[in-house]
């Protein structure tokens, strides 16, 4: 290294997307621990929900908003509340 310290590059925007989509995923495996689901595969079949597809969900696999909607109705957590949290930029 010749010192002189490496500006960080921006994000792409497939970059920012898929850190978007990963916080979704953490947060809804947050809240759904949080209300005692332990088991993911469980808490998806309670609901209704495909379990491996819920499963990829919370590993951080995009989704459609009306997908989002119904597990956050699942979890009994509105839009505003799921979003109040972990998403702002840290700087």
């Amino acid at each position: 290294m010749n010192g002189k310290k490496k500006s960080k590059e921006p994000k792409t925007l497939l970059e920012d997307q898929q850190e978007i989509i990963q916080k979704i995923g953490d947060r809804i495996k947050e809240l759904r621990i949080s209300q005692g689901h332990t088991s993911s595969e469980k808490f998806a079949f309670e609901n209704e929900i495909d379990r491996a597809q819920y499963g990829r969900y919370e590993r951080g696999t995009d989704m459609r908003i009306s997908t989002l909607v119904r597990v956050l109705r699942a979890l009994n957590i509105d839009i505003e509340t799921f979003f109040s949290e972990g998403f702002k930029d840290k700087k």
